[in-house]
């Protein structure tokens, strides 16, 4: 009898996840490896932040996703180094061998060089990075309300958010309306002194959506109090201060405790695959069947892979690899049994992207929508997608709660 070939899967976010999934009754043994034994909904992590619905809310344990289907198994180990020649993966739990491989490891932030950004900006990639978030917020608002200071008081409620994607807008509204929930709970403090600053590089919002959902997006963040400091780029950051260069040249500082990076990301590559990186994001190139380019037995979707389409590459977000983990395992299949695989090809159900005070911008085929509808639709999207009965029913109840009742319910200051 013939052994069963081995596929293995590094990294459990969106595209591993669903590899794995789909590759449950493939006839092979799947092991999938993450450093964490859950998996995270990253779309929401900035309410993590933002202290709008708790942590484990968008977690879901790795095995209890992968449970009953006996030929996939979970290794809670960090991946270090890839030899594609020797068909081994060396990971903080020992060497393992595979048949099949597929890269999945995600992206990290990408500091773009600017001096002192990874040393004292807050990035948004992890649970880690949004419970250490929510606690610097907390944080800043308690000392704040007890410095006699104003220069220092006022740096502490001064927000700045690099970067005007999808996170740097979603975080922006969401700061706003966890102000507003604050407001009650410390009352000696002046909230005319909270600034709420988001810094974009371009002239306009969320440019991967079209240009006036981005100028609407735009008027609706100024209506809720937020500055935009537009054409603008950070050059430094320090620990209690950042420097605004603007595209004239000119430089001026603001003092601040807190710099949000949402400006962009880069492939988490490891020891071994960079020799297939491709241009700054480091992404590595693959084939149209999304074999890593001189591996036919090598895979890498997500945002480790460089993928055009229509002659742009194509963004990053989950449904992308949602789409890619689906069409590895398919393509899986047919290798295993050697048949012709199958071209991967994107389709784009819509774009939605949830601004604050029940407003939201999306793109659905050939229609664009602003306001109130596609902020309901961002919600149930994304409380459908949630893994777990369970968590899908808990953010349902904390949404009711923050938008009925304008409350939040989650203040805990927690320490690791």
């Amino acid at each position: 009898m013939s052994k069963r070939p081995k596929v293995v899967i590094a990294g459990a976010g969106f595209g591993g996840m669903q590899t794995a999934q789909s590759l449950a009754r493939s006839g092979a043994d799947v092991l999938l490896i993450d450093r964490n034994n859950y998996n995270t909904f990253v779309p929401l992590l900035y309410q993590v932040a933002t202290a709008q619905i708790a942590p484990e809310m968008i977690a879901y344990p790795v095995r209890t996703i992968l449970r009953g289907r006996q030929r996939a198994r979970f290794m809670q180990a960090e991946v270090r180094r890839v030899d594609f020649e020797g068909q081994m993966v060396e990971t903080s739990g020992g060497m393992v061998t595979y048949d099949y491989l597929v890269l999945a490891m995600g992206s990290r932030p990408r500091f773009l060089g600017v001096e002192g950004a990874a040393d004292y900006a807050m990035p948004l990639m992890s649970l880690e990075d949004a419970i250490a978030l929510r606690n610097h917020f907390f944080e800043c608002f308690e000392q704040a309300s007890r410095t006699l200071d104003s220069q220092r008081r006022k740096a502490l409620l001064t927000f700045v958010i690099v970067g005007g994607g999808p996170t740097g807008v979603e975080m922006a509204g969401a700061l706003v309306e966890l102000v507003r929930s604050l407001k009650r709970d410390y009352l000696g403090l002046d909230w005319r002194e909270v600034q709420i600053i988001l810094v974009q590089s371009g002239d306009n919002l969320l440019i991967n959506l079209p240009a006036r959902l981005g100028r609407y997006t735009t008027r609706k963040l100024l209506r809720l109090g937020i500055k935009i400091f537009f054409n603008t780029k950070v050059s430094r950051v320090a620990e209690h201060s950042v420097v605004f260069e603007e595209d004239t040249g000119d430089r001026h500082e603001r003092m601040t405790e807190t710099v949000i990076w949402a400006a962009g990301l880069e492939a988490a590559v490891v020891e071994g695959t960079a020799m297939s990186a491709k241009e700054r994001q480091q992404k590595l190139k693959v084939r149209s069947t999304l074999q890593l380019e001189g591996y036919d037995n090598v895979y890498a979707i997500g945002d480790l892979s460089y993928v055009e389409q229509d002659g742009k590459p194509l963004s990053g977000v989950a449904p992308e690899a949602l789409q890619q983990g689906v069409t590895v395992a398919k393509n899986l299949e047919k290798q295993i049994r050697r048949r012709p695989l199958k071209a991967f090809g994107y389709f784009n159900k819509g774009r939605l992207a949830i601004i604050g005070g029940y407003g939201g911008v999306g793109k659905i085929g050939p229609v664009l929508l602003t306001g109130f509808v596609p902020w309901l639709m961002w919600l149930g999207v994304h409380g459908v997608y949630l893994p777990g009965f369970r968590n899908r029913l808990l953010v349902l109840l904390s949404w009711v709660q923050n938008y009925a009742l304008s409350d939040r319910a989650i203040r805990l200051t927690i320490r690791s």
